[in-house]
This record gives C-alpha cells, sequence and structure tokens, in this order.
C-alpha cells in the first residue's frame, strides 16, 4: 500500500516544547506562541523562545535544547529539522 503520511505543525510544535522543557536550566516556554514551525524546501524550522533559570549557561542550555529538539523529532516524527533557533525572552528569578 503506498502513501504518504504528514504531521502537523502543531504536533510538531509540542514535541519541541516537551523536548526543550527535559533541558535542565529550561523554566519553561515563553508565552502562547513559543514555538513556531515553518516548512519551506530547505527543511523544517523551529523557533522556540524560552523562560531560563537564573545563572544557567545560556550557550550550553541553548546547545542542548538544539541537540535534544532534533533528537526527540528524529525518534517521534522521523523530521531532521533544518534550523532549530532557540530565543531567551526571559531569565526567572532565582528559587
Amino acid at each position: 500500500m503506498d502513501g504518504q503520511a504528514s504531521i502537523s505543525a502543531e504536533i510538531l510544535g509540542r514535541y519541541a516544547a516537551d523536548a526543550a522543557r527535559e533541558i535542565v536550566g529550561v523554566r519553561d516556554l515563553s508565552g502562547r506562541h513559543a514555538v513556531k514551525v515553518t516548512a519551506d524546501d530547505s527543511g523544517v524550522r523551529l523557533e522556540l523562545r524560552l523562560v531560563v533559570e537564573w545563572g544557567a549557561s545560556i550557550p550550553r542550555l541553548g546547545r542542548g535544547v538544539q541537540e535534544r529538539v532534533r533528537e526527540y523529532l528524529l525518534q517521534m516524527a522521523d523530521v531532521d529539522p533544518a534550523v532549530v533557533s532557540v530565543v531567551v525572552d526571559e531569565i526567572g528569578p532565582r528559587e
């Protein structure tokens, strides 16, 4: 049986959000539109907007989010994003 399945941008966004929350130092995603998913001829592109913990190494955290999102999307949806951008919108207070 031949056919093709597709996964909605909304589901890819949820997967990406779940993966980002697994990284130590990520407090949450920022706002209602915290994950933006676009697709074009060059592939799937994601932008994640984060709230991070005070004192977290932002470069290390950003790389960790990028790697985990790629791994998670490959595992769950067989999608290898062309770009995973991480934007830190807020640094949370010390707890």
